[in-house]
């Protein structure tokens, strides 16, 4: 079995399938970001058929790890247009990027909030084999906690 063909070797054009596999995600999830407009017109066979060229692997690449990172669609949709704009200024870049880590931090920190609130439920509930729960209670409003 051959190797994956490295990202400057790839064989171009390849059918979904093969760019999917090659920039690590579904082939749904492809046909997704090109329905979102994340990538340019893709070419088609006589027969319908997708073709993805290396710049597309690469898109799908770049957005593949801009959803690990945790951004929305609409900021990678405007990284992408930032990456290929050689006009840019990284200012642009750390501005979306900062705004992203800001989000996370204020989701972290109401995570954190429920975590803390759940440990307190957990340790007003004796768990044992009575009927009354301050769990329950507490998430159908009866009473709070603390």
């Amino acid at each position: 079995m051959s190797a994956a063909p490295q990202r400057s070797e790839l064989p171009s054009p390849v059918q979904i399938g093969e760019a999917a596999r090659l920039a690590g995600v579904s082939a749904k999830m492809v046909r997704h970001y090109e329905s979102l407009g994340l990538l340019g017109g893709v070419q088609r066979t006589d027969s319908g058929y997708r073709l993805y060229g290396q710049a597309d692997v690469h898109r799908l690449r770049f957005i593949r790890r801009s959803r690990e990172l945790g951004f929305s669609m609409p900021e990678i949709a405007e990284l992408l247009g930032l990456w290929g704009n050689q006009e840019r200024t990284s200012a642009s870049v750390k501005r979306i990027a900062q705004q992203h880590v800001d989000e996370l931090s204020r989701r972290i920190a109401a995570m954190q909030a429920m975590q803390r609130s759940l440990q307190q439920l957990l340790q007003c509930c004796s768990g044992d084999e009575r009927p009354e729960c301050p769990i329950l209670d507490d998430l159908a409003g009866l009473h709070e906690v603390g």
